[in-house]
């Protein structure tokens, strides 16, 4: 049987001794021709194993080899040496898959980030990687589990729309059209009648205003999925391709709105700090060698695990987009030039303000709300001083803003109007208009970047090594 075998993970966890085992994995080192590591991905613990080598055939000897896939079965017996409680002493061994040590790119030594990227689909049988990726894993459950216990419906909306919730214009076109003869009409435009859908349609960069029909007959719902947007950008921040959670909630205000996505972030936080803690040890320990090589004015104030205990211990900041302006511009940081971008009010805040706010000024978790209306989409709910909207934004030390949301605009009239004003396509959108005249009522939103997220709870600076395979400009490989 393929699956009569115990998990490492499990193993360690139980730790019988003198049990009879089965494990399979893959080798990490083999050395002295007696001593493998073998992991199976289910922990970033490795299990030692014990054979004699005398009793192995020089040919399978010669097969153990880093990156080989073994099946072991032997004994679990209290390990002597130090840096494992307990190994096993093997009794019969099995190739799996065979693996060329000269042609194996994973070395057993340490590699760069910039060269696991190009090896992306290896660097999951890395330390580090490891302990990303089921860090990845335990992040989704918990926001599944966050609004499981809360009684949110899980909605899940089209990935494929003919609507911009953004308005910004940067999407993927979807087509079955012969993009060697493309059909035209008479006037030398697209003939989108001739497409799949009959009209244009784009990969989503937001399930939001699908949520929002949902929210309006089902009171609180949330979406978890793939989003898209084709912005030509290179950084470290930006991907093609990625994740987003976006609740929205009948019958919320704005203070409702913040209240539930600071809840949140605590609640995900604080189940990794409970189910992670080996691998979140990992991370730190790459972290703090990494802080060695930095000038000691550049280094993070606190390691990874404080950095993110540090959040749950005092509520989040919170104070108006006016206000943040003001504090701003009273910065030394400001009236020493120190900022790439100028602080005005009614331009947006970019990255190196927002951490100049969090990590600096009150150096804490900080909630931004009431932006001017010009920066913001046009569904968010006009204040009435007539130059803001009820928006928010949450921002976390090193990462800048992680969470952006608003109280939605429910007054039909009012929508409308910004639609026109906007040069929106009223008419297309007829659907999200009707909830503002059947049964409107107030309600609020936000959304979560979950690769932003994945960023700050492992301490990853490129947002690259944080999703299995990105899509960038230019690459699309794996």
């Amino acid at each position: 049987m393929l699956n009569d075998r115990t998990k490492i993970k499990a193993l360690l966890a139980t730790r019988i001794i003198d049990s009879q085992v089965i494990v399979k994995g893959w080798v990490r080192t083999f050395r002295s021709n007696r001593f493998i590591a073998l992991n199976d991905g289910s922990t970033g613990t490795n299990l030692q194993v014990v054979v004699d080598f005398e009793k192995l055939e020089p040919a399978l000897l010669k097969r153990i080899a880093t990156g080989a896939a073994l099946s072991i079965e032997g004994r679990l017996v209290a390990s002597p040496g130090k840096g494992q409680d307990v190994e096993l002493h093997a009794r019969t061994l099995e190739v799996l898959g065979d693996c060329d040590p000269e042609q194996y790119p994973l070395q057993p030594k340490k590699h760069s980030l910039e060269f696991l990227r190009e090896k992306a689909y290896l660097r999951f049988r890395t330390n580090t990687f490891g302990a990303i990726f089921r860090i990845r894993h335990q992040l989704a459950f918990a926001i599944h589990q966050f609004f499981h216990e809360k009684g949110f419906i899980y909605l899940h909306t089209p990935v494929i729309t003919a609507s911009d919730a953004e308005g910004a214009g940067e999407m993927f076109r979807v087509t079955t059209l012969d993009l060697d003869q493309v059909p035209k009409t008479a006037d030398g435009a697209v003939d989108y009648q001739q497409d799949f859908f009959g009209r244009p349609t784009n990969l989503t960069v937001s399930g939001q205003l699908e949520g929002e029909l949902g929210a309006l007959a089902l009171s609180e719902i949330y979406t978890f999925g793939p989003t898209f947007r084709a912005e030509n950008s290179n950084t470290a921040r930006h991907l093609a391709e990625f994740w987003m959670i976006e609740p929205e909630m009948a019958f919320y205000d704005l203070e409702d709105d913040i209240n539930l996505a600071e809840e949140m972030l605590k609640y995900l936080i604080a189940y990794l700090l409970d189910h992670c803690a080996a691998d979140l040890g990992i991370l730190e320990a790459r972290l703090l060698e990494e802080e060695k090589q930095k000038p000691e004015k550049d280094r993070s104030p606190l390691p990874l695990t404080e950095k993110l205990k540090a959040c749950l211990e005092q509520p989040f900041q919170r104070i108006t987009y006016t206000e943040a302006i003001d504090i701003l511009l009273q910065s030394p940081a400001h009236k020493k030039k120190k900022f790439k971008f100028p602080v005005a009010w009614g331009t947006d805040l970019q990255s190196e303000h927002e951490r100049y706010l969090v990590e600096r000024h009150f150096m804490k978790p900080v909630v931004l709300t009431d932006y001017p209306k010009e920066i913001k989409a046009f569904y968010m709910r006009e204040n009435d001083d007539g130059k803001t909207v009820r928006a928010m934004d949450i921002l976390l030390p090193g990462i800048g803003e992680i969470i952006g949301g608003s109280q939605r605009e429910e007054r039909y009239e009012r929508l409308l109007q910004r639609m026109q004003d906007m040069k929106l396509p009223t008419q297309e959108m007829y659907w999200y208009l009707d909830t503002r005249r059947f049964g409107s009522c107030p309600h609020a939103g936000f959304g979560l970047g979950f690769e932003r997220m994945m960023l700050f709870v492992t301490g990853m600076t490129n947002i690259r090594d944080v999703i299995p395979f990105p899509r960038t400009p230019r690459s699309a490989e794996f």
